[in-house]
C-alpha cells in the first residue's frame, strides 16, 4: 500500500474517454493532429467528428451561440469549429474606413457596425444616437452572415433595417440583398455585394438561363441571343426586362465598403480616455465619439456620424500630444475656467451641477483640431487661445471637453463594457 504523501501516476491512455475529451478540447487542431500521430487508436478517436471536434464546438462556442442549428445541423463540426473560429474575428466595433458612395436619401450606410453572435449567425447592426434627445443609443440589425448546408458562408445585407428575424439560411424577405464578407486579416473587411446573386440568394434569371441551355460561361453571344429572342416572343418578357432594369439599378447603388476594426473600446487604467464614448453636442443631438491613443502617448478624438457631409465621422475633435494629467486640487483660475461653464444635458435630465462621484478628479490640456488638420489655416486665423481646450476627468472615470473659446462642456459616458458589450 503506497503511503499517503505520495502521487501515483496514471497514463493518459486509461482515462475515461470523455475524461480524455474534455482534455484534449483544450488543444489548437494543430496540435490535435500532431497527437492523432501517437497511435492508432487516438488516430480514430480524434477524427470522430461527433466527439472531439463537437466537444472543441462546444466548450469554445457553446455558450455564444447554438451549434446545432449552423446549417441547418448538417455540416460537421470539425467544418463548423473552423468557420466559426474564423466568423470570431468579426465580433466587436468596426467603423467605415473613407467617404462612402452608397448614402442618398433612402439609406445611409453605417459609420459604426456591431457584430454579436446570434442564435445561428453572426449579426451586424447599425449602432446611432436615439433621436429621443437622450443618452440612449440604438442598435438596428443590418448584416447577417450564416452557413448553408454545404458549410459555405453567406451574407446578407438589409439596407432598410427593417428585418428582425432571420434564420439560417437567410430565406426570410426579399428585400436582403446578397453580399460578400470578406476579412482581410482580423482587423479589415470590405462589404460588397455578390453579382452572381439577386435578393435573398436567388440565381438571377439570365444565369440561370445560360446554365441551363450553355452549360458553361463561355459561348456568351449564344446566351445574348437566346435571352433576346426569349424575351421578344415570351408573354412575360416584357415584364421580365422592366424586373431585371430595377434590378440592375437597385445594383448600381451598392458600392464596395471598406471597415476598419475598433480594437480598443474601452479605458484602461493606463488609457482612461480611449474607447467608445457617446455625449450629447451643442446641437442638442446624441454623438458618438472614438478616443484612441497613440504608439507616442497622444490622444485624438472623432466623432463618428451617419452622415455624407465633407469631414463628418473624419475630422477630430481635440488632439493633444502630452497625455500628462493635472491632478486635483486645481488652481482658482483652472476651477473659474471649470465653473463658468454650462454642462450640455438631455432636456429631461437634471439641472443639478455634477454629482458627488463625478467631482472633478484631474484635467488634461487639449487643442482644436483646425491646427492639426489645417495648421495653415490655424496659424494665420485662429487664435492660440481659441484652439486651447480641457479634458475634465471625473471621480468615476468620465470626462467631458471643452474650449476656452466656448461656455459649454461636453460631458461624456462610456457606450461599451468590456470591450464588445453595448449599453443600448
Amino acid at each position: 500500500m503506497n503511503p499517503p504523501n505520495d502521487t501515483v501516476s496514471i497514463p493518459f491512455s486509461d482515462f475515461p474517454e470523455d475524461v480524455q475529451l474534455s482534455i484534449l478540447s483544450f488543444l489548437t487542431p494543430s496540435e490535435i493532429t500532431a497527437f492523432s500521430c501517437t497511435s492508432k487508436r487516438f488516430n480514430s478517436l480524434l477524427n470522430t467528428d461527433s466527439k472531439l471536434w463537437f466537444f472543441l464546438c462546444d466548450r469554445k462556442f457553446g455558450s455564444k451561440t447554438q451549434i446545432n442549428k449552423w446549417g441547418s445541423g448538417k455540416i460537421s463540426y470539425k467544418r463548423l469549429f473552423k468557420v466559426l473560429s474564423e466568423l470570431e474575428n468579426l465580433i466587436g466595433f468596426w467603423r467605415r474606413s473613407g467617404p462612402s458612395k452608397n448614402d442618398d436619401d433612402d439609406f445611409v450606410t453605417p459609420r459604426l457596425l456591431c457584430f454579436d453572435w446570434g442564435p445561428c449567425y453572426v449579426i451586424g447592426s447599425r449602432v446611432s444616437g436615439s433621436k429621443s434627445g437622450g443618452y440612449d443609443v440604438v442598435k438596428v440589425p443590418c448584416l447577417w452572415v450564416c452557413l448553408d448546408s454545404e458549410g459555405e458562408r453567406l451574407s446578407f445585407l438589409d439596407l432598410n433595417c427593417k428585418v428582425r428575424v432571420f434564420d439560417d439560411l437567410g430565406c426570410v424577405e426579399d428585400e436582403l440583398i446578397r453580399v460578400g464578407v470578406n476579412l482581410t486579416g482580423r482587423f479589415h473587411f470590405v462589404v460588397e455585394e455578390n453579382v452572381c446573386f439577386d435578393k435573398v440568394g436567388v440565381v438571377e434569371d439570365t444565369m440561370s438561363v445560360r446554365d441551363k441551355m450553355i452549360g458553361s460561361v463561355g459561348n456568351q453571344l449564344m446566351a445574348d441571343m437566346y435571352q433576346y429572342f426569349a424575351n421578344r416572343t415570351s408573354p412575360a418578357g416584357e415584364r421580365w426586362l422592366r424586373r431585371q432594369k430595377r434590378k440592375e439599378k437597385e445594383r448600381k447603388k451598392w458600392e464596395r465598403e471598406h471597415y476598419v476594426k475598433i480594437v480598443n473600446c474601452s479605458p484602461t487604467p493606463s488609457r482612461p480616455l480611449q474607447g467608445l464614448w457617446k455625449g450629447i453636442c451643442d446641437d442638442m443631438k446624441l454623438g458618438l465619439y472614438l478616443v484612441a491613443y497613440d504608439e507616442i502617448g497622444g490622444i485624438a478624438c472623432r466623432r463618428i456620424e451617419d452622415s455624407s457631409k465633407p469631414f463628418s465621422g473624419f475630422f477630430p475633435m481635440f488632439w493633444t500630444s502630452n497625455a500628462t494629467f493635472i491632478e486635483s486640487p486645481l488652481s482658482p483660475e483652472e476651477q473659474y475656467i471649470y465653473d463658468s461653464r454650462t454642462h450640455i444635458r438631455p432636456p429631461e435630465a437634471s439641472s443639478d451641477h455634477i454629482h458627488g462621484d463625478e467631482a472633478v478628479s484631474r484635467i488634461l490640456y487639449i487643442k482644436l483640431s483646425c491646427d492639426l488638420v489645417i495648421p495653415d489655416f490655424a496659424d494665420a486665423y485662429v487664435n492660440t487661445q481659441q484652439v486651447e481646450g480641457r479634458i475634465w476627468q471625473y471621480g468615476n472615470g468620465t470626462f467631458g471637453f471643452g474650449f476656452l473659446r466656448d461656455g459649454h462642456i461636453v460631458d461624456l459616458k462610456p457606450i461599451t463594457r468590456n470591450d464588445n458589450n453595448i449599453e443600448t
